[in-house]
């Protein structure tokens, strides 16, 4: 399947950056690769590997746990929409998904 990274969770990504370089700026830049390579190594292969996000209850948005932040995404038929990614010990603003229902 193939996956698409929507601007608010490239958004969220770069605001991620941002908060660690001001600590680490080379920590900063491997940790959201590390973000990122594990989306794109996991979920083509195995789209129903994360769980279904308890805020919303829709089998079709669900999310990865790496480390504190929580990788939100949305499955269509063809493809693997990443809606967000966030500190795990928030709870998911509907404002970031957009549209929950299916396609």
């Amino acid at each position: 399947m193939k996956l698409i990274w929507t601007q608010e969770a490239i958004d969220r990504l770069i605001e991620i950056k941002d908060f660690i370089s001001t600590d680490s700026p080379k920590r900063a830049h491997e940790f959201v690769d590390e973000i990122i390579d594990h989306a794109e190594a996991m979920l083509p292969g195995t789209p129903f590997a994360g769980r279904i996000v308890p805020e919303i209850n829709n089998a079709d948005i669900r999310e990865l746990i790496l480390k504190n932040y929580r990788l939100v995404y949305r499955l269509n038929k063809k493809s693997i929409e990443i809606l967000t990614v966030f500190e795990g010990h928030k709870l998911l603003r509907m404002d970031e998904v957009k549209n929950t229902e299916k396609k």
